[in-house]
């Protein structure tokens, strides 16, 4: 892998002609964060990878590869819709993930740069994302409303997803996917409960788990420990989902800023429904990689198939 700090617009493309080395198995990426909550970024539109699980752990490897909280994709629209493009959300396990609302906010600042308009649409596994690009540059992305019902979260049997039957008594929704939300006295408790939380029975598709500090009707200390990632310095959906439980417990007003590791952003759940996340996007460097060699045993079994 190389890395290079060129500014710029989103042009990686024309970035990779320029560079003097490249090969016809070195692909350019950028690597973004949102307060903190870092991405890897490729762009497929016009030169599909279809990378594996397994490469995109490898690549989204901190030691090993070029690491990241997410690994994005971006590939045209389906036909016939208002989107600008689709985001593909994976985990750094290479499992998929249905919203981010930190990587939306990133791409939305790349189609800024590419296109000059201030609106675009993105389409996700949880639908499209309107982003807009404000005047003191934060993007805003409304993350669409949020899903209250169990079978929406989802969970494995029927209950009052505003008290769950866990430790700590969390409350749950979805942000295109699945959140639960504890209300705490100390956020470090983050790192010591989360996977347990995460991986519990009552989640067949894992969950994020928030840990919540309520500091004011209008302010939120918040950390989360994200399925397949752990913690992270920041989460949108994540911020998204805790606002919306603090307001149905009573705990706080539609809107809210709230304060993670990496910083912070303002959240608003509308009195249309819609859930409205501002915040940064920032971009780190641009380098090229190669798609990583499947491993010993998989290689063996495909060239092992008919």
């Amino acid at each position: 892998m190389s890395q290079s700090s060129t500014p710029g617009a989103f042009q990686p493309y024309r970035h990779a002609v320029q560079h003097p080395i490249l090969t016809p198995t070195m692909h350019p990426f950028i690597k973004m964060h949102g307060a903190g909550n870092d991405f890897v970024v490729v762009d497929e539109r016009r030169r599909p990878l279809d990378l594996s699980a397994a490469a995109v752990a490898a690549l989204s490897d901190r030691r090993t590869g070029i690491g990241c909280d997410q690994f994005i994709t971006l590939h045209p629209p389906p036909p016939g819709t208002d989107a600008d493009l689709r985001m593909r959300i994976r985990n750094p396990d290479g499992s998929e993930a249905g919203a981010c609302g930190n990587a939306t906010r990133c791409v939305a600042e790349l189609l800024f740069e590419e296109n000059g308009r201030p609106y675009q649409v993105i389409r996700t596994l949880a639908g499209d994302l309107p982003a807009e690009r404000l005047p003191d540059g934060r993007q805003r992305v409304d993350m669409g409303p949020p899903h209250l019902d169990w079978q929406e979260i989802p969970l494995a049997r029927a209950m009052d997803t505003l008290h769950l039957p866990l430790p700590g008594d969390p409350a749950a929704c979805s942000m295109g996917n699945p959140h639960a939300t504890l209300f705490v006295a100390d956020p470090s408790v983050a790192s010591a409960q989360g996977y347990a939380l995460e991986t519990d029975p009552l989640f067949p598709d894992r969950a994020n788990i928030g840990f919540a500090q309520i500091r004011a009707s209008d302010r939120i200390r918040l950390r989360v420990w994200e399925r397949g990632a752990g913690l992270t310095l920041a989460c949108g959906s994540g911020a998204c989902a805790t606002l919306v439980n603090a307001h149905r417990r009573g705990l706080t007003g539609r809107r809210a800023l709230i304060e993670m590791d990496g910083g912070t952003l303002e959240i608003e759940w509308a009195p249309n429904g819609r859930v409205l996340m501002s915040g940064p996007a920032a971009t780190s460097f641009r380098g090229t990689f190669t798609v990583p060699p499947a491993p010993a045993h998989t290689a063996a079994h495909q060239a092992a198939e008919p």
